[in-house]
């Protein structure tokens, strides 16, 4: 890399880093970042398992994690100005530390999780679930787990900064972008080995193995280098210089750091929208995701580095007319994720050409974060600390405020609206602020006062022609809250369910089969049930019909609002005092009762590979099943076949099987699925009659209403076509049992290509 030589600065006698040295700090924040997103990713899957898969319980999650960051950030500039004085390699010692301690992190965070879990568990009432306190305590003892850690990650920028600074004064100007332009190729790197290569082959505990084995080796190697590390003088400026520098874009110099917090507000909030935006055309998989966040890493690189290529030949004042673009670029995903844009093969969708409109705004982002770090900063690392942790501040504020208040309030296109307004507030102060003797001009292109006036008109155009993905549904009725888009479309039979997008359901005599099938096999007359995942609310509405107490557990609050839409009698059974609807996890939510049932029924939201399913699947969770179902009673799991491989259906299997020591399983009406049911003790031998013979009217009622044939006639449908378990191991014998730690349904690309459980 060439030196960055900062113009009239006096000429001191500096022992320069050698080049290799520079190298090799690149090296480690690539390998630092890779580690960093495979924790985060990692943590918060560990944390769901320990706290739920909630929104709430996600937002609390990573903003601890970003917090830690921030946090570590602040501090470590501060250590670096009051501690470290001119001492580079006691900095890169302090460094090596901090790399270490992230390492243990991988040993010690899975504990943490699992020990928050069994005090919540054991503080009965105090921490009960879907209350407040619970929030309270798993927040706080997230806080406790991760922040210490995520801090020590925080803390490398201005360490690493400040051995630059002390051993290559030449070099040091734009350390930051530097090193974000590492960090971020690392998060990309990382990303991509995670998702596709790691977790499969290594389950989350082996991946962090893997990650904190190699925070390890940057710590050694950090060690040794500083060895033979030689500090060179710094000139530090005075007090008075530092009040003369140049301020940006001719505005007060406190402005770099509102631009700063503005822009990770912004970034972050605009991709909690995409994810709604564009899960109907990727798909709802870990995949999907991971490409999301891939594109936006990829095109933050490529803005980070055309930034250092630039800054060579331009000044920081220069970039004015840039925030213009990037308040258009936000705007652009609003026309991409149209659903009257033909960008399909079919019934195939194009997902990545939408995807692709969110890359002008992450490579503008990806230019101007350093860019304004690097020029508050010029290399102080206190300084640059600051500025980071301010940046931070942003991206822990821009998810809340888009995922729990603009998205419910506002929807998609409208959010975009909001969250691009201050973008085009700044572009309007840079480009009529009054121009001042520190203001730099462009040196050629466009006016920017006309680019600016061109990008509001572009936005406004696209703001005025596009559509949010509901509006293709002529007959719908749309609820959004803090977890998801809910829209109930459709007429009669037709009916659908889709949640951000995508199909949970329809009118189908199975979804009466997964309360009538397990409560027709118990030898003695059902007392209550609970139903995890309500869809349409067919299956509480089946088991209600019964006349025994019913509980249904959603994760989405907008899910059984839309109840009515499908049954005309909904709000009366919402109202029966048999019923009772729940919006939790459902996990969480029998890890927090104590209440025991004669059938528990589970029908996980597809699709199969749907991320977080695994949970509902897993034998981990088919224990605290166990737990919650009487000695006699019956589990009912519903497996669908469509997007299912040999190896998930075994590994479902085995793991039920592993569980229960009594399994059956049933082809479902059509053979569109599985009904596994499974038992602590033997499941009767009974005939369809016999299962009929014990409906009660309404019940019987319930089973024919869709003209369906009498309930003896449908159960036979199921009964002779009873699945045997071996036959469903056979395919894939060395299929591991789903566990909460390697979910075989959600990571499956490898094992599809190469077969390796054939």
């Amino acid at each position: 890399m060439p030196p960055l030589l900062e113009r009239g600065e006096p000429s001191v006698r500096e022992h320069d880093i050698p080049v290799s040295n520079l190298s090799w700090y690149f090296v480690f924040f690539v390998v630092s970042g890779f580690c960093g997103l495979v924790y985060e990713v990692v943590w918060l899957r560990l944390a769901m398992a320990s706290f739920g898969v909630t929104a709430a319980l996600v937002s609390i999650v990573l903003s601890m994690f970003m917090a830690g960051l921030g946090l570590g950030s602040w501090g470590a500039g501060v250590l670096t100005r009051r501690v470290l004085g001119s001492d580079g390699p006691r900095a890169l010692r302090f460094y090596s530390i901090a790399e270490l301690l992230v390492g243990i992190s991988s040993l010690v965070v899975p504990l943490q999780l699992k020990l928050g879990r069994l005090l919540l568990q054991h503080m009965g009432s105090f921490g009960a679930w879907q209350t407040s306190r619970y929030y309270l305590l798993a927040g706080l003892w997230v806080a406790i787990t991760l922040v210490p850690w995520c801090t020590c990650m925080g803390s490398t920028f201005p360490l690493l900064m400040a051995v630059i600074r002390q051993t290559a004064k030449s070099t040091s100007e734009r350390s930051f972008s530097y090193l974000y332009l590492a960090n971020v190729l690392g998060a990309l790197l990382g990303t991509i080995a995670s998702a596709f290569v790691l977790i499969e082959l290594l389950g989350f505990h082996g991946t962090l193995y893997v990650a904190g084995s190699l925070n390890t080796i940057l710590a050694l190697l950090a060690f040794r280098i500083s060895l033979r590390t030689v500090s060179s003088p710094v000139i530090e400026k005075s007090t008075s210089e530092q009040a003369t520098q140049p301020s940006l874009y001719g505005l007060p110099r406190s402005t770099v750091l509102l631009f700063l917090f503005t822009t990770g507000l912004v970034s972050m909030g605009l991709e909690v929208v995409w994810i709604r935006q564009f899960t109907p055309y990727l798909g709802n998989v870990v995949y999907a995701l991971a490409g999301i966040l891939a594109v936006y890493l990829l095109a933050t690189v490529v803005g980070s580095q055309d930034y250092r290529s630039w800054a060579y030949s331009h000044q920081p004042g220069e970039s004015a007319s840039i925030w213009s673009l990037l308040a258009l670029f936000a705007v652009i995903p609003v026309a991409a994720a149209d659903p009257r844009l033909p960008l399909s093969l079919g019934n195939v969708q194009l997902g990545g050409f939408r995807l692709a409109a969110i890359v002008l705004f992450c490579g503008m982002a990806g230019f101007l974060t350093p860019l304004l770090v690097d020029f508050w900063s010029s290399g102080d690392p206190d300084r640059a600390g600051t500025a980071y942790a301010v940046n931070v501040a942003g991206c822990i504020v821009g998810p809340l405020v888009a995922g729990l208040w603009l998205l419910p309030w506002l929807g998609e296109l409208r959010t975009v609206i909001v969250l691009s307004i201050p973008l085009f507030a700044i572009a309007a102060v840079t480009v009529f602020r009054k121009p001042s003797s520190e203001t730099v001009q462009p040196k050629s292109g466009l006016n920017p006062k006309l680019k600016f006036a061109l990008a509001i008109i572009a936005a406004v155009l696209i703001f005025s022609m596009s559509r949010d993905y509901e509006t293709q549904f002529t007959a719908r009725e749309v609820r959004r809250d803090y977890t998801a888009t809910v829209i109930a479309t459709g007429e009669g039979f037709d009916r659908l369910l889709l949640v951000n997008g995508v199909g949970m359901t329809t009118l189908s005599p199975i979804t009466k089969y997964i309360a009538h099938l397990p409560l027709a096999f118990m030898s003695r007359p059902p007392k209550n049930g609970l139903v995890i995942c309500f869809g349409m609310g067919t299956t509480f509405r089946s088991m209600l019909s019964w006349g025994i107490s019913t509980t249904t557990v959603d994760l989405v609050p907008s899910v059984p609002a839309v109840f009515g839409y499908y049954f005309a009698d909904a709000t009366k059974l919402a109202g029966s005092p048999l019923a009772r609807i729940v919006i939790d996890d459902g996990r969480r939510f029998l890890d927090g009762s104590s209440q025991t049932y004669d059938v528990i029924v589970v029908d996980p939201p597809p699709p199969l590979a749907a991320p977080g399913s695994s949970l509902l699947y897993s034998r981990e969770f088919y224990e605290v099943v166990k737990r919650h179902l009487q000695s006699d009673g019956i589990l009912q799991v519903w497996y669908p076949l469509s997007g299912s491989d040999a190896t998930t259906t075994a590994s479902v299997t085995k793991s039920l099987m592993q569980s229960f020591p009594h399994v059956r399983a049933f082809s479902s009406w059509h053979g569109h699925g599985i009904h596994f049911l499974a038992s602590t003790e033997p499941l009767p031998l009974a005939s369809s009659s016999v299962l009929a013979s014990r409906m009660p009217p309404a019940a019987v009622s319930d089973f024919m209403e869709w003209e369906q044939p009498k309930p003896e006639q449908q159960f036979e449908l199921v009964l002779s076509h009873e699945l045997a378990l071996e036959e469903l191991l056979a395919e894939a014998p060395r299929a591991p049992a789903m566990r909460d730690d390697q979910p075989i349904n959600e990571y499956y690309l490898l094992r599809r290509w190469f077969r390796y459980y054939k």
